[in-house]
């Protein structure tokens, strides 16, 4: 056999998106390069490693074991490479965080200095539900987790970054203003929400429980920014945190529209599991966070309070 490292990595990217055109944009490769590479890395088998049905791409049950291996053998050469770093001075592994959707608008800020100064840090950064991020910390795949709401089952550390505030908002075009009727959203108003295991939903959801209000006309949206969207386009309103509509509010293409008892306020919390050993580069992190996040935020988040 003779297939090479730069294969191991295509097939096994290939196998993560289940395609050879999605794997060729994460790749930045195009798709007959990747085509290619997945014939030669094939020829080295016998046995199928894929098969196509239709038009969708499947992993045979011999290929899933050959992915396997091949993310053990990646996992080896990386730690060489880490080594190697490490001996010559260097701060070198992998840094893996998995953080809730909005987290998004939240965490770069906080990695990007600490990723610029050490270069030798890989990082894997999963952006999904909170469902997903609890489900990662459970099962110890990831370093840390970037969450709003704490998932109480769970024995965490947490350091704090900074609040997450979150407002009614709607499109002035279209929602001038919006009232409660009889401890209710009216129907000509419709309330926009994530979907469930999502934290802004939870939030949302327990406002509206904790005052005994109703929603007469519901929409549910899978993302924080399809929900934005839909808010723009006059769908209808949604309890939204001001870090991810901040350019629509100054834009005009949203309004925070008044309402009792708003705005629900959170924390971001950076977390990881209490009994976990963490690495020298978590550790490192941490130490950067705790030293930078007031610098941090007085540098790209002073903006929030002025709501």
């Amino acid at each position: 056999m003779n297939y090479t490292l730069n294969q191991l990595r295509i097939f096994l990217k290939i196998v993560e998106k289940q395609s050879i055109t999605k794997a060729s944009e994460e790749l930045h490769l195009t798709q007959p390069a990747v085509s290619i590479q997945l014939k030669n890395f094939q020829n080295q088998f016998p046995i199928p490693l894929t098969e196509v049905v239709g038009r969708q791409l499947f992993i045979t049950d011999f290929g899933e074991e050959i992915a396997d291996t091949a993310r053990r053998i990646l996992r080896e050469v990386d730690s060489i490479n880490y080594k190697l770093m490490a001996y010559q001075g260097e701060l070198a592994g992998r840094l893996k965080i998995s953080v809730v959707s909005t987290g998004k608008y939240v965490m770069p800020y906080f990695l990007s200095s600490f990723m610029r100064d050490n270069p030798g840090v890989d990082l894997m950064m999963d952006v999904t539900n909170k469902a997903q991020v609890v489900e990662s910390l459970e099962e110890n795949l990831v370093d840390f987790a970037l969450v709003s709401v704490l998932p109480q089952h769970l024995n965490l550390n947490k350091v704090s970054l900074m609040k997450n505030i979150l407002h009614l908002v709607g499109n002035p075009k279209y929602f001038g203003k919006v009232k409660l009727s009889k401890s209710a959203f009216s129907k000509d108003t419709p309330l926009i929400f994530r979907e469930k295991g999502s934290a802004t939903r939870a939030a949302m959801e327990t406002y509206l429980a904790q005052r005994n209000i109703t929603v007469t006309k519901k929409i549910e949206l899978t993302s924080n920014e399809a929900v934005k969207q839909a808010v723009i386009a006059g769908l209808g309103c949604s309890i939204m945190p001001l870090i991810g509509v901040n350019n629509e509010l100054r834009k005009g293409d949203l309004k925070i529209m008044p309402l009792k008892d708003l705005p629900v306020i959170t924390t971001w919390n950076l977390v990881w599991l209490q009994n976990k050993k963490l690495s020298p580069v978590a550790l490192a992190l941490l130490d950067h966070v705790n030293a930078t996040k007031e610098e941090i935020i007085k540098a790209n988040f002073a903006w929030v309070h002025n709501y």
